[in-house]
This record gives structure tokens, C-alpha cells and sequence, in this order.
């Protein structure tokens, strides 16, 4: 940790720099807990030093995050709300700049500690769950009038479905460089059966019937912080991937992660479902924040949406495999083909129960 000290100190941190040490179990950017004195109240910040091996416009990524924090802090005062504690607070460095860049090339980027607060790394309860659909609602409803459009992309096409179908599926299929298509023909037909979900939020978009919107694309539960005392869902972190989309992709992908009785890489796919106590709780949740901010177009697409973020997924798995794992971390051979096949299957019971999952929206 040699010369951290010094970064540490560009910031506007309140008080004395009194202790730092490595925090978290991020596997993305290298993250650090520092404590500082001011006048005998300790206070605590975050910094992190960005990976921009993952990250190669660090300015476009931190001008979304000030833009968004910073609305988001007007909204929840408006709401009587804490902004402490309801949403992120960026610190900029003395130098009045969104980051510091260090001679040595790295990135670092602070914001303060939320206090009392705690994540879950896993689904523990339909509860819990819920919960977390209440945070991401309550995100997307503050940053329904943001104009998303301001912000910067900075994952090109990120959930562009028929975009990666017919720019990355079809020519890894063509090219086989590794000569697995042979392995997986029953996969890339299931997949290839299905271009035409592939497109359809793409063409509503295009229709004017879905709005862009600010999106997270990162709705993991572990991306949500909860009061330490009540359980309650406080706010909404790690926005780095916050870029304009659409709300449908990330009440998919949160269905996704987190109402799929497995995990992910389950290689028995007979215990692969979706479980709808799960999902009717999250809905719950989303919905109770966000329904009415929604249009009725998003709200009619809710539930294919948790399809088409699964499918897409299945879809990358598979891509990855037959590219021969360049872009997923793996641990064993074909454990990218296990993703896909365990992804498979979950859609396969998403479309047996598409009709439950379209009424249990329309009940809440």
C-alpha cells in the first residue's frame, strides 16, 4: 500500500487522515476503507481505484456517476429523504477534478461510507428480495425526468440483444475457431429458434413506445446496502455501468440473478426454475417505487423482460464458449457451456409459466 497515504490526501476529506486498509471482495476495481479526524468524529470514506483495464473512459464513467448522484441527492431531498444515506456521495479531489489520476497511471475515485448499513451476497428470502426490487424502483422512479440521454454509453450495444445475436453469436458460430459448434448444436438451436425475441424490445424502442431511461445494469442484490438495524433497503451502489436503457432491462436481469431457484453455473438443470414467489415479491417491490413512472408498454413487457435478460445471457455464455472462454472467468472446462445450459433451461420454464408471470404483474 506504499504511497496510498499520499493519494488519500488529494481528496476534500473532512478532518485528519488517521487509518486506511484494504475493504471489500470487489473483483473489479481495488477498493479501500479510510478513516479520517475531524475534530474527534471519525468519518469514513470509500476509495477505489478504478480498473481501466474494464473500464477505458474513466471521464465518461465519472461524469454519469457526479450526474446521476447528483440528481439523485435533489430527488431525495425533495422526498424528505437523507442523501446521506440514500444515495452516494462522490468526493472530488482538491483539485476540484471527479478523480485523481496518480503518476503512476491508476485511477481513484472516493465518495463517503454509508454508515450502519450492510449487502447480502446472496437471495435469502423472498423478503429480502422484495426489498431490493423496492431500492431499484425507488432509482428508477427519482430518475424518471433525468434526460437520459445526456449521459455517456459507455458499454456500446451492452443490452442490445439482436445486436450481440447478429455481431457476436452468428460469427462465432460461423468462424469455430476452437471447433465446439459440434458440441452445442442443441444450444445454438435453441437460441437461433429465438432472433426474434432477440429484437423486440429493440423495435419497440424504435416504434417510440419504450422511453430511454437511466439504467443501472448492474442489478445484482449485492448492489444494494441495507440498514444494519431494520433490514430495510437504503440505497443503490456500484454505478458504473449507470448508462441510458431501458427499465425492462434491469427488472430482467434482477429476475434473472435472483429468483432462479440455482445458481448460475447449477449443472444439474432439472433443479433450474423460476421461482415465482421470488418474482412476485421483487415485483412487488419494483413496482410499489416505480409503477407509476412506468408506461403501460414497459409494465406489459415486465415479465418477457426477465426472459429476454436470461436468454441474452444464455446467449454470451455460449458465444464465450465457442469462442474458447476469452471473456468470462472460467474454472473448469465447459463451465461456460454449463452457464448457457443452466440459462437455457431457466427460459425454457420462464416460457411454461409466461402466462403466470404476466398475471401476477397484472394483479400487483
Amino acid at each position: 500500500m506504499k504511497n496510498e497515504k499520499e493519494i488519500f490526501e488529494k481528496f476534500q476529506f473532512k478532518g485528519n487522515l488517521i487509518d486506511y486498509r484494504i475493504f471489500g471482495s470487489g473483483h473489479i476495481n481495488t477498493t479501500y476503507i479510510v478513516k479520517c479526524d475531524d475534530n474527534g468524529k471519525i468519518r469514513k470514506y470509500i476509495v477505489q481505484k478504478i480498473n481501466d483495464n474494464v473500464f477505458k473512459n474513466i471521464e465518461d464513467l465519472m461524469d454519469n456517476v457526479f450526474s446521476v448522484t447528483s440528481f439523485l441527492r435533489k430527488k431525495i431531498k425533495e422526498n424528505n429523504g437523507d442523501p446521506n444515506r440514500e444515495t452516494l456521495h462522490y468526493v472530488k479531489t482538491k483539485d476540484g477534478e471527479k478523480f485523481y489520476k496518480a503518476e503512476n497511471g491508476g485511477s481513484y475515485r472516493a465518495y463517503r461510507f454509508v454508515d450502519n448499513s450492510k449487502s447480502y451476497d446472496s437471495v435469502e428470502s423472498p423478503e429480502i428480495f422484495g426489498k431490493s426490487g423496492i431500492a431499484f424502483g425507488r432509482f428508477q422512479k427519482y430518475l424518471s425526468d433525468f434526460p437520459a440521454e445526456t449521459l455517456n454509453e459507455t458499454i456500446s450495444n451492452f443490452h442490445n440483444t439482436i445486436w450481440r445475436y447478429e455481431n457476436e453469436f452468428v460469427p462465432a458460430i460461423e468462424k469455430d475457431c476452437c471447433n465446439r459448434v459440434k458440441d452445442c448444436r442443441e444450444e445454438i438451436d435453441f437460441i437461433s429458434a429465438r432472433k426474434d425475441d432477440c429484437r423486440k424490445l429493440v423495435d419497440l424502442i424504435e416504434q417510440g413506445k419504450l422511453p430511454l431511461r437511466v439504467t443501472h445494469n448492474d442489478t445484482k442484490l449485492n448492489n444494494v446496502m441495507f440498514d444494519e438495524d431494520t433490514d430495510e433497503a437504503i440505497c443503490v451502489i456500484d454505478l458504473d455501468t449507470v448508462m441510458p436503457g431501458l427499465a425492462l432491462y434491469d427488472f430482467g436481469d434482477s429476475i434473472r440473478f435472483g429468483a432462479n431457484t440455482c445458481d448460475e453455473d447449477e449443472k444439474d438443470v432439472s433443479k433450474v426454475k423460476i421461482d415465482l414467489d421470488y418474482f412476485k415479491s421483487y415485483a412487488q417491490g419494483f413496482l410499489s417505487e416505480a409503477g407509476g413512472s412506468l408506461n403501460q408498454c414497459e409494465i406489459d413487457n415486465l415479465a418477457f423482460s426477465a426472459k429476454l435478460m436470461t436468454l441474452e445471457c444464455a446467449m454470451r455464455f455460449l458465444t464465450d464458449y465457442i469462442n474458447g472462454d476469452v471473456y468470462f472467468k472460467t474454472a473448469y472446462d465447459n463451465h461456460n457451456l454449463v452457464r448457457a445450459k443452466n440459462q437455457i433451461a431457466l427460459v425454457k420454464d420462464m416460457e411454461e409459466k409466461m402466462t403466470q408471470m404476466e398475471n401476477i404483474i397484472k394483479s400487483i
